[in-house]
């Protein structure tokens, strides 16, 4: 992968993924949910802060935090991944935030309806988009700017407007007091720390909009933004691990892998396991839907033969007809990689401790 600089691992230590035997869990604990923050935890005043609601409106809104959670309630399970998962992975390595497979978690939003509040505002004729800041500033590309994304109306039919993430108050880092979460998006979508959503007639050009979050194959192609999860499976690494190089060993017999999978497209309609780098595959068992939003569980009984050396992977359908590659194409950003996992494993002879 080459070096990692001083900057990429400036990155990394502020930012951390799910660690991988967290897959087990249907709902990810708050404290091992990955976490991107691009650029400082804001400082909010809960008695103070408020959400503007605005622009091409007829109702614009001005709400506290407990008049919003004085209102109906909606709470959903949803699967978040960053867009960047997988970037490290690429040759050559696109510099940023330097994840490898671990950007993902599922956690359990409660908080308004997003429609709802978009109703009492009643947009106008001509409204096409909702633009929606965060209180977080920084500079990108020499741009001095809050965090801002923003969404077609008509994709706004299942958004949420979440104070709490599994059952209690968002931490400071998850987006404290409100945060953004769309169902089924890229997490660059899911805008922390909300302070104002905009209604607007034209196509917001911010920076992370417009120019950010584009998949391009080379510096000449304007790219295509990003928007809805690609399909992904990913299996807990079996056995025990090696500390350093974290390449794992079992038992010669019969070994239980399990996982998850996921895509923001459709239904995970299944899952096939391969122990020899992608050359054959089999068809693994689903378990129970958790929940259109939510990813889903898989497991398969392996039987390696002989003691040796396996390249364990896994790869996820949905019922769009989407199937996860082998190997996703490279680009620029290092977006979207979610070529299939590869875990090295050992099979030995002698009983593990």
């Amino acid at each position: 992968m080459g070096d990692i600089s001083l900057e990429e691992l400036q990155l990394a230590t502020r930012n951390h993924g799910m660690p991988l035997e967290a897959l087990r869990y249907d709902v990810t604990p708050v404290g091992l949910h990955y976490l991107l923050i691009h650029y400082d935890i804001p400082a909010v005043d809960p008695q103070s802060w408020t959400l503007t609601v605005r622009g091409t409106v007829q109702n614009s809104l001005e709400l506290t935090l407990d008049e919003l959670r004085a209102r109906p309630a909606v709470e959903m399970t949803v699967t978040m991944e960053c867009a960047g998962n997988g970037r490290a992975r690429f040759d050559p390595r696109p510099v940023s935030q330097p994840w490898l497979s671990e950007a993902i978690g599922t956690a359990r939003w409660r908080g308004v309806s997003l429609p709802s509040l978009l109703a009492e505002a009643a947009p106008l004729p001509g409204a096409t988009e909702v633009v929606f800041s965060g209180l977080d500033r920084g500079i990108e590309k020499e741009i001095e700017q809050h965090f801002r994304r923003s969404l077609p109306l008509t994709e706004t039919t299942d958004a949420l407007l979440a104070y709490e993430m599994n059952g209690a108050p968002l931490l400071p880092q998850h987006g404290f007091p409100l945060r953004l979460v769309v169902p089924g998006w890229y997490g660059m979508t899911n805008v922390k720390w909300l302070d104002t959503i905009d209604v607007v007639v034209q196509p917001f050009e911010g920076f992370q909009q417009a120019t950010a979050y584009h998949f391009r194959h080379d510096d000449d192609d304007e790219g295509r933004p990003l928007t809805r999860m690609a399909p992904r499976a990913l299996m807990v690494p079996p056995g025990i691990p090696e500390f350093f190089t974290r390449a794992r060993t079992v038992s010669l017999g019969d070994v239980e892998l399990e996982g998850r999978a996921w895509s923001g497209h459709a239904p995970i309609a299944g899952v096939e396991v391969s122990d020899d780098g992608g050359e054959s595959w089999a068809e693994a068992e689903l378990g129970e839907d958790g929940g259109r939003w939510a990813w889903r569980s898989w497991n398969y009984v392996w039987r390696p033969q002989a003691a040796g050396e396996y390249v364990l992977s896994c790869r996820a359908r949905d019922e769009a007809g989407n199937v996860q590659p082998v190997d996703a194409p490279w680009n620029v950003g290092g977006y979207s990689n979610n070529s299939v996992q590869r875990v090295s494993v050992t099979v030995t002879a002698r009983d593990l401790l």
